[in-house]
């Protein structure tokens, strides 16, 4: 499923690029909390449309209370899947007895800090065990429900729902990469961002507020 928030100049281009996914029988949900038309664009290219309050996680777990299948994937508007995901997936968890897990992530951008990046990212994963949102999760619906789905905070919800996985296993760690638009550190400047965003996470991980956290990063999920 992908929740979206006004993503209208990337809507078609995501689901465009799902359309193979749905020619083999898997169902493409997306959650809209936006403003901008991005449900109207997305709806002759989604099986399902659905509208929902603002906030990642709760627009994921209403996108995963709809869903009919066994196995959920959380994929953001501006991330796209190697060839052949579906098989990946089914084979990989298969191979590993894992009931969840994620991609390792590639950034869009060609800034060499950029690579750095990414490679920290992969690599700080499969140290902890924590999948982030845009390594593009996924996992099977009777352990999404056990673990009580997404934490409906602020922000860091992909990081909470990790630590409540891995009380039933570490995730398995894919190397096939999605890409993942790299338009937030280039906007904001990537070094800016990744000490940005490590102050964040180390403030979660001490306690803090989500919504106080959120405010920091300057997202505000109840705009509007």
């Amino acid at each position: 499923m992908v929740p979206c928030l006004d993503e209208a100049a990337v809507i078609v281009a995501a689901l465009t690029a799902l359309a193979p996914l749905r020619g083999r029988g898997h169902e493409v949900i997306v959650v809209d909390a936006g403003t901008d038309g991005t449900g109207d664009l997305a709806r002759p290219l989604a099986d399902r449309v659905l509208r929902a309050p603002r906030g990642r996680a709760v627009q994921m777990n209403l996108g995963a209370e709809a869903a009919t299948g066994d196995l959920l994937f959380f994929l953001h508007a501006d991330t796209r899947l190697p060839e052949g995901a579906d098989r990946l997936v089914v084979e990989g968890l298969a191979r590993s007895g894992r009931a969840w897990g994620r991609f390792d992530v590639r950034l869009s951008g060609r800034h060499p800090l950029l690579r750095v990046i990414e490679r920290f990212m992969n690599w700080r994963s499969r140290l902890t065990g924590i999948a982030t949102g845009d390594q593009a999760i996924f996992v099977g619906r009777a352990l999404f429900e056990a673990a009580g789905g997404f934490p409906e905070i602020a922000l860091m919800e992909d990081v909470a729902l990790s630590k409540r996985l891995k009380r039933w296993g570490p995730p398995l760690c894919l190397p096939e990469t999605v890409i993942a638009s790299s338009r937030r550190w280039e906007e904001k400047g990537i070094v800016r961002t990744v000490l940005l965003m490590w102050w964040l996470r180390l403030r979660y991980f001490l306690g803090a507020d989500p919504r106080r956290l959120a405010r920091d990063y300057g997202y505000r999920p109840d705009a509007g």
